[in-house]
């Protein structure tokens, strides 16, 4: 009996292991309910097929079809067909009978929903029906003891299996969930956020600012003659430049700052709580950091940063007012010599 699974050949995997698991709980209240009727031999020797062979021989038919999903679906119906003939072959036994079929029904909503589940119905009647054509059909009401013990490994052992299944695919679920968040959030090539995030976490700062009469300060980096260093050296070299200022970057922030790549060779960060002296100061240390290491790595790089600095201010309108500013401060710490911070105080700007 299957469990909750994917698409493919990983809901294979997990069908065969939990099939094989299933069947081998299922054959015991079978057998049981079946042991007072008497059936011929060959009933006896299918069901041993069943629950022994065939949840391999489906396995290895699926790893041979061309279209997996297809080929375990044509499977759980089978399953739905057997599990009708085993009902129709107990005589409609009760309490056996509400087992194989309840069980049945829970893997095929758990795989396809209602409409898998009316195609399981369908393929158990017709089961049903196969067992009233080769067996004499009849109705026994009682389940002895023997037989309601008999169903209770099923009945409480593979609910159990199905629910740690379903649980560890929901984790599994969840951390690729997160995984594809972050990817979507985060630049490729620096590590950090990407524009778009970026942006919106500059918004949740700007209002965090407006609702708590908070301060915090954005700055927008530029690396200075980019154009230049990958005209000259090469985009490799450039695209090394970018990883050093990231690393720089993720090393000397706090863990609250928000550090992004605005778009080519532009950086920004969000500096929460803290005041624009201040945030010229860490500024100012950072562009001599990357500096440093520049030169360090090859002296006749020259890479240096221009920093545009600007902090919230009440009478700002939006995010974008607010960034507009560290974007004349940018602007301004370019024209006025590069390699250095500017940094917007109300409607002037001071260059240090």
């Amino acid at each position: 009996m299957p469990a909750i699974g994917g698409k493919g050949l990983p809901l294979a995997i997990r069908l065969h292991k939990t099939r094989a698991f299933g069947m081998a709980l299922g054959v015991v209240c079978v057998v049981f309910a079946m042991y007072p009727l008497n059936p011929p031999a060959w009933v006896w020797a299918w069901m041993l097929i069943n629950a022994f062979v065939w949840p391999h021989l489906s396995f290895q038919l699926t790893l041979r079809a061309s279209q997996t999903l297809r080929s375990e679906r044509r499977h759980l119906l089978f399953d739905s067909f057997c599990g009708g003939f085993w009902v129709g072959a107990m005589h409609f036994n009760p309490l056996p009978s509400v087992t194989v079929l309840s069980m049945m029904s829970m893997n095929n909503v758990s795989i396809g929903g209602p409409r898998f589940v009316f195609a399981g119905w369908c393929a158990q009647a017709l089961g049903v029906a196969a067992a009233w054509w080769l067996i004499a059909l009849a109705f026994i009401a009682v389940t002895t003891q023997a037989q309601l013990y008999a169903c209770l490994p099923i009945l409480m052992v593979y609910p159990l299996v199905l629910g740690w299944i379903c649980y560890r695919q929901a984790q599994s679920l969840s951390r690729h969930k997160r995984e594809l968040l972050a990817l979507s959030r985060t630049d490729s090539l620096s590590g950090l956020l990407n524009h778009g995030a970026w942006k919106d976490q500059l918004e949740i700062e700007f209002q965090r600012c407006r609702a708590e009469q908070r301060g915090a300060a954005i700055a927008l980096i530029d690396i200075d003659h980019f154009k230049l260093i990958n005209d000259t050296y090469g985009h490799v070299t450039g695209d090394i430049v970018l990883r050093q200022l990231s690393k720089v970057l993720r090393q000397n922030l706090r863990i609250t700052d928000q550090a992004g790549r605005y778009g080519g060779d532009e950086f920004c960060v969000i500096l929460p709580d803290m005041p624009l002296n201040r945030a010229t100061e860490v500024m100012d240390a950072l562009r001599d950091r990357f500096n440093a290491l520049a030169y360090a790595q090859d002296p006749t790089l020259r890479a240096s940063l221009s920093i545009g600095l600007a902090p919230y201010q009440p009478g700002h309108a939006d995010s974008i007012s607010w960034l507009n500013d560290a974007d004349l401060a940018l602007y301004q710490a370019k024209n006025t010599g590069r390699n250095r911070v500017s940094a917007a105080q109300g409607s002037w700007l001071r260059s240090v």
